[in-house]
């Protein structure tokens, strides 16, 4: 009965607007945890339906050993869409149990009413959108390479083409490493995946890292934020070819074991993951002395999520004060970590990215962190487009920055139209210094002590002079890139 109590209490936090679907899972006990995912995600997809037949059947003002609706959702589901209730008998069980007549009974009244033939045509629809999105996967530099994994796939049945294509797969034209493939295809099986050198990340997660350009240098120091789980910490290692130092904050205790794995699992000599809160730490600690680079992407609406699960909880409706309410402590949050990463004394650029599509926490944030008194007394500005992803055309939404230029400085992703989740990404520089870095930047790097002469060269990021032309990307004359609005390039 266990993990009835946990599914409902992951659709508890989804209501709370607590996090994503899938960071709310990861949080699930590893007991029963792959049973207990595929009941919220089940039960989600019916949920509209389900509330529907309980409301009916009067199963909450009847039953009060039932106290949570959505504790009644994941027992009615199995009840009624699945293999029965799957525990012992208890009163909760028999609660749901007593009623069992009724419930199948108003379940057929709500067939009937929505004019479905099945159960399945209960379920809610997929977002569109998430079908134009293809499936990204990075090749992790650190123990793989581009040339060697394309062979790979190509014996797996796989051709070079356009990935919305079945089979098909094709080379990113923004981002060094990264494959497009079918959406449906799945990797998690894959043997290379297990090994670490495959990365499943959205494009527009990408972004951030390679706007950061952290220097491939021994001395460089590096902070990961708000690292779990670790695609993006990997990714800023791999494009320090595991040279430097990678300090990579999580405060969860769990997420913290998860971004430990996954950065194991991906090669990544040179971070040291730190089981803290970024917003905790003494900028003045000798420990982050030769930090000079910040990446920052915290907690988040995530209202550019639109592929794989998060369309079953963003349809759900909203009421204007209680999206206000949430939006501004988000915003808050946001501000201020933007506002404590501008206090370490030798930090050169931050990066500030969110998987939301709100100005509040876009645009807004980074308007409000020019203002703050950490900007204007350390000399911060924002990056010029030049810096950041020049190559690519959507930029931030007019009239909120102070010009156009900074308009044009920060990035935004558009799902639907881009082939990507909504993302945005802004890089804050200091244009001057008051200080300069300490002996300990070095002293601080060597701490390490691992792997260095042995290294993988990093990787071009993109935007740099090493960068392959579109042209020079195309293998065999038949890789089809798509461009930013997810179209086919034509050939010529």
């Amino acid at each position: 009965m266990n993990f009835y109590f946990e599914a409902a209490k992951v659709i508890d936090r989804l209501d709370a607007k607590h996090g994503s679907i899938k960071s709310l899972l990861s949080t699930l006990p590893d007991k029963d945890h792959k049973r207990s995912a595929a009941l919220v995600i089940e039960t989600l997809k019916y949920k509209s339906a389900l509330t529907e037949v309980i409301k009916a059947a009067n199963l909450m003002k009847e039953e009060k050993k039932l106290t949570s609706m959505n504790l009644a959702l994941v027992l009615v589901h199995d009840l009624l869409l699945s293999n029965g209730i799957q525990a012992g008998d208890g009163p909760v069980k028999q609660a749901v149990l007593r009623h069992k007549t009724r419930l199948r009974s108003e379940l057929q009244r709500v067939k009937i009413k929505r004019g479905a033939k099945s159960n399945s045509e209960l379920a809610q629809a997929d977002d569109e959108r998430a079908a134009q999105i293809p499936r990204y996967v990075r090749i992790n530099a650190l123990k793989w390479s581009v040339d060697e994994a394309i062979p790979t796939f190509q014996a797996k049945g796989y051709a070079l083409g356009n990935p919305l294509d079945a089979m098909k797969f094709a080379r990113d034209s923004h981002i060094e490493n990264l494959l497009l493939f079918p959406p449906q295809a799945q990797f998690t099986e894959s043997p290379d995946y297990a090994a670490g050198r495959l990365i499943l990340q959205d494009k527009a997660s990408c972004f951030p890292a390679v706007a950061l350009a952290p220097p491939a240098l021994p001395e460089s120091v590096v902070i990961d934020a708000t690292a779990a789980p670790g695609n993006k910490t990997s990714h800023l290692s791999a494009l320090m070819g595991n040279q430097g130092k990678i300090l990579a904050f999580e405060r969860d205790r769990k997420r913290y074991g998860t971004l430990k794995a996954m950065l194991a699992r991906a090669g990544c000599s040179n971070v040291e993951a730190l089981n803290a809160d970024f917003l905790t730490t003494n900028v003045h600690d000798n420990k982050f002395a030769g930090v000079t680079h910040i990446l920052l992407d915290p907690s988040c609406s995530g209202s550019g999520i639109v592929n794989r699960l998060d369309y079953l909880v963003e349809s759900e409706a909203e009421k204007d004060d209680a999206r206000t309410e949430r939006l501004a402590k988000l915003a808050a949050f946001q501000l201020q970590m933007i506002r404590h990463a501008m206090k370490y004394p030798a930090v050169e650029r931050i990066v500030y990215s969110t998987c939301s599509i709100n100005p509040e926490e876009n645009e807004r944030v980074v308007h409000a962190a020019l203002q703050s008194a950490e900007a204007t007394g350390g000399g911060f500005e924002l990056a010029p487009r030049a810096a950041v992803l020049p190559a690519w055309p959507r930029r931030g939404q007019p009239g909120i920055l102070d010009s156009t230029a900074a308009t044009e400085s920060v990035v935004r992703c558009s799902p639907g139209e881009d082939a990507t989740n909504g993302f945005f990404v802004s890089c804050f520089v200091r244009k001057h210094r008051n200080t300069r870095p300490s002996a300990a930047r070095a002293e601080l790097a060597a701490e390490v002590g691992t792997g260095r002469n042995s290294a993988p060269t990093a990787q071009p990021t993109a935007g740099s002079s090493k960068r392959k032309t579109d042209a020079e990307r195309v293998v065999d004359g038949n890789s089809v890139p798509l461009t930013s609005g997810g179209k086919r390039k034509k050939r010529k």
